[in-house]
C-alpha cells in the first residue's frame, strides 16, 4: 500500500494489514467478525454507504449490539446529508491502520467499495474512466453557469490543472472536476502521489466470492428480499421525510436506496422497485467483480465452501505470526 507519505520501510519490516474483498453478498462481514472474534485484528470498514447513519438494513450495516462486542472502524461516522470522497476516506482508513498497529493489532480491511481500495493503495490512476453520475451533475451545472464558472472553480481546487486547461476546453475541465468528486483530490495531487509514494505495509489480499454468478445472483436477489422483511422500505421512507435529503445526493443514489425512493414518488410499483433494485445490485456486483480481477497477488477463495473459515483463519494466522501480533 502506498502509506501517507513517511519514511519508506524495508519489505521485511513492514506492518501487515489484511485486505477482505469481495462483491456483495458474498459473505465477507459474517467472516470478518468471525475472525475478529478469534484473532488479534480490528475491522475496517471499505464501504462507502455503511459510513451514513441511518442507513442500516440496505447497507447491510452490522448491528449495533454486534458492534458493541466486535467494533468496526468508519460505520457510522457522518450524516447522509454530507458529502464523502475516496479521498477522506483514504485519510480516514489510514489514520485507523496507525491506530491499530499501534495497539499491536492488525487492521482487516473489509468491503466490496472497490475504488475505496484502490485509493487507499495510492492506484488513483486505476479510477473508472467515467462516472455517469458525476458527469451529468457537472453537465447540468454547466448548463446553469456556464464552462469558464466550472474553470474558475477549478483554479480554486487545483491552480496547476486549471493553469494546463483552456478555459474553452469543457472535456478536460469535466474530467478534472469528476476526479475531484470521486477522490478528493485534484489532478495534480493525484499524480504526485502516485509517483511519489512509497510502499510503508506488507498486504494480505483474500477474495471471497461464490463459485458462479448465478448462484451470486440468488444470493442478491434473497438478501434483497431479507431486507425488505426487516423494514428497508420503512427506513428509505424515514430518509424521504428528512428536510436535509434529497433523491440527487451520492447517499441516496446507493443500490436500493434509490429504487425505493422512487416507489415512494409513485414513480414505480413496489414490484418494479424491486426488480430494478434486484437488477442494480447484480450489476454492482459484476462491477466489483471487473476490479477484483486487477487486484495482484491475491488469493480467491469460494465462498460455499464449507473449509472456507479454516482457509481465511489460515491466511491470518500467518500474518498475525509474521507481523509479531500476539494469538
Amino acid at each position: 500500500m502506498n502509506g501517507a507519505g513517511t519514511t519508506s520501510r524495508g519489505a521485511a519490516s513492514r506492518p501487515p494489514v489484511m485486505f477482505l474483498m469481495g462483491p456483495t453478498a458474498s459473505g465477507k462481514s459474517g467472516l470478518a467478525v468471525q475472525l475478529a472474534r478469534r484473532y488479534p485484528v480490528e475491522i475496517v470498514s471499505v464501504d462507502s454507504a455503511q459510513v451514513y447513519r441511518g442507513m442500516d438494513i440496505g447497507t447491510a450495516k452490522p448491528s449495533r449490539e454486534l458492534r458493541a462486542v466486535v467494533p468496526h472502524h468508519l460505520v457510522d461516522i457522518l450524516e447522509p446529508s454530507r458529502p464523502y470522497s475516496a479521498g477522506r476516506f483514504r485519510g480516514d482508513a489510514l489514520a485507523c491502520i496507525e491506530a491499530i498497529l499501534a495497539r499491536r493489532r492488525v487492521p482487516l480491511l473489509v468491503g466490496g467499495t472497490m475504488l475505496y481500495f484502490r485509493a487507499l493503495q495510492g492506484k488513483v490512476d486505476d479510477l473508472p474512466p467515467a462516472d455517469p453520475a458525476a458527469r451529468e451533475a457537472l453537465r447540468d451545472e454547466a448548463r446553469r453557469v456556464g464552462w469558464e464558472a466550472l474553470h474558475r472553480r477549478l483554479a480554486e481546487i487545483d491552480p496547476e490543472a486549471a493553469a494546463r486547461i483552456h478555459r474553452n476546453d469543457p472535456q478536460r475541465i469535466q474530467r478534472a472536476l469528476e476526479l475531484h468528486r470521486l477522490t478528493g483530490y485534484g489532478p495534480t495531487e493525484l499524480y504526485r502521489r502516485q509517483g511519489a509514494q512509497s510502499a510503508e505495509y506488507r498486504i494480505t489480499r483474500v477474495i471471497v466470492s461464490p463459485s458462479s454468478r448465478a448462484l451470486l445472483h440468488q444470493r442478491i436477489a434473497q438478501r434483497f428480499h431479507e431486507m425488505l422483511e426487516q423494514g428497508f422500505i420503512d427506513e428509505v421512507r424515514a430518509l424521504r421525510a428528512r428536510p436535509d435529503l434529497a433523491p440527487e445526493m451520492p447517499s441516496m443514489r446507493a443500490v436500493g436506496y434509490r429504487q425505493l425512493w422512487q416507489y415512494l414518488d409513485g414513480r414505480r410499483t413496489r414490484d418494479e422497485a424491486i426488480a430494478r433494485g434486484v437488477a442494480a445490485t447484480r450489476q454492482l456486483a459484476k462491477r466489483q467483480l471487473t476490479w477484483l480481477r486487477r487486484e495482484p497477488d491475491a488469493v480467491w477463495l469460494d465462498s460455499d465452501d464449507p473449509g472456507l473459515p479454516a482457509k481465511v483463519a489460515e491466511r491470518v494466522e500467518s500474518v498475525t505470526a509474521n507481523g509479531g501480533m500476539c494469538l
